[in-house]
């Protein structure tokens, strides 16, 4: 199984493919990027043409998202879910099913540890998938940490 990690935001996207081999496999991580200067519409769009690019180059078998959380910072929350939106979309007309776990959930499924911080994470996704360094850029390692959060929880989803 190929799942397709997307760590969902405005500015910066991060998406991570993983291998359910045994051990789970790292096949591709990166980050979309959106122009600040740009309006929002458009801004939407070039998120949709990456994500649609990536899913496509990518072939997985489903998607794994981070899902919005309570943010204090009101216009980070808009914005972190109008990119959700996107990714949803794009999933939606790929076909592809789609999973949502709260970012307490991936950092325990990662490190043990539902508070972790991200060099914690970066760390054990080493271990975890077997890489020569951490995974940067943050936005890269917390996809490949969702799409892995997924992997150890679909036995689980599986049963239901």
């Amino acid at each position: 199984m190929f799942v397709l990690g997307i760590d969902p935001g405005l500015s910066a996207t991060g998406y991570g493919l993983v291998e359910g081999t045994n051990p789970p496999t790292a096949r591709l991580a990166g980050v979309i990027r959106t122009a600040v200067d740009h309006p929002m519409s458009e801004r939407l769009a070039e998120l949709h043409r990456g994500l649609t690019s990536v899913v496509d180059d990518a072939k997985p078998d489903v998607i794994a998202i981070e899902s919005i959380f309570t943010n204090r910072n009101l216009q980070t929350a808009i914005s972190v879910g109008r990119a959700s939106g996107v990714a949803l979309l794009v999933a939606a007309q790929a076909g592809l099913p789609v999973f949502e776990y709260v970012p307490t959930a991936v950092k325990s499924a990662i490190t043990g540890d539902g508070s972790a911080g991200k060099a914690q994470i970066q760390e054990m996704l080493a271990r975890l998938l077997h890489l020569a360094e951490p995974p940067q850029p943050a936005d890269s390692a917390d996809a490949l940490a969702v799409a892995l959060c997924h992997l150890r929880a679909a036995p689980l989803e599986a049963r239901r």
